[in-house]
């Protein structure tokens, strides 16, 4: 499956790339490109076929944010008009981070504004050493606030008091040190190779587990403490007794492979 549009799709070996596909304006959002990346997770999360969606952008930038033609329209809207926009945008990164599936941010290049929140929605971050990185909105008389939640997830308000007040840029280094993304590389092959190791051990994992171990992250991040133990008990009640997580313990028993992992040659 190949898409030649804004966003770009591939599918090899249970992987599914997504790439912004707006080199010449460093891959900046707009109306389209928020309803194509969402209908893209949308198809990928029920796809049994694939166990991993890496996204990254096409060019030297991974996403530099609105594109400023969009925005010059902005500026013209009315309210609703752009509460319908923002609503969007809230619902595109909600799709990717409620995900069922491991998404792997391939950051090739700067991540500004929302595009460094679309780093936060990544399960794990990829980032080549020279990428930069800013939430820049207060230079524009706004505020990072849709993708909020999942940059303050990521690296806890302390540092997001100090990124999202003065719009500083950042280097990957610095992301890495707050929390933003997790492996730096020097170029493009070593951010591959550092992927596809990632892909290997995720193909060892059973899906539903995956799915589920997403799931629990947030639950516990947002259950109210008198009914974590109980919602946490029956999430492992259920997986021991799911079928794969009958797989899972009988293979471990007989010392053989699971059925969800590649056979080895």
């Amino acid at each position: 499956m190949a898409d030649q549009g804004i966003v770009r799709v591939s599918v090899k070996d249970g992987v599914g790339t997504i790439t912004l596909n707006r080199p010449d304006i460093r891959n900046a959002f707009d109306d389209k490109l928020i309803a194509e990346l969402t209908a893209c997770f949308g198809r990928f999360s029920t796809d049994a076929s694939i166990r991993v969606i890496v996204l990254t952008g096409a060019g030297k930038a991974f996403c530099a944010g609105a594109d400023l033609t969009w925005m010059k329209a902005m500026v013209n809207y009315l309210k609703e008009e752009n509460l319908r926009g923002s609503t969007a945008m809230a619902r595109m990164f909600k799709v990717i981070d409620e995900c069922p599936k491991l998404v792997i941010g391939r950051i090739n290049g700067a991540a500004i504004g929302g595009g460094a929140g679309l780093v936060a929605v990544c399960d794990i971050a990829v980032a080549r050493e020279d990428a930069v990185f800013a939430w820049s909105e207060v230079k524009l008389g706004l505020v990072p606030s849709v993708i909020s939640p999942y940059v303050l997830a990521r690296i806890g308000p302390a540092k997001a008091r100090e990124y999202f007040l003065t719009g500083d840029k950042f280097s990957a280094p610095r992301a890495r040190e707050i929390g933003l993304i997790d492996h730096l590389a020097k170029d493009d092959a070593s951010m591959d190779a550092l992927i596809s190791e990632k892909v290997k051990a995720l193909m060892t994992s059973g899906p539903e587990a995956v799915s589920a171990a997403k799931e629990l992250i947030r639950m516990v991040r947002t259950c109210p403490g008198d009914q974590v133990a109980k919602r946490t008990a029956e999430i492992i009640a259920n997986l021991r007794t799911s079928k794969e997580g009958q797989e899972g313990m009988r293979s471990f028993l007989e010392k053989r492979s699971p059925s969800w992992a590649p056979k080895k040659e």
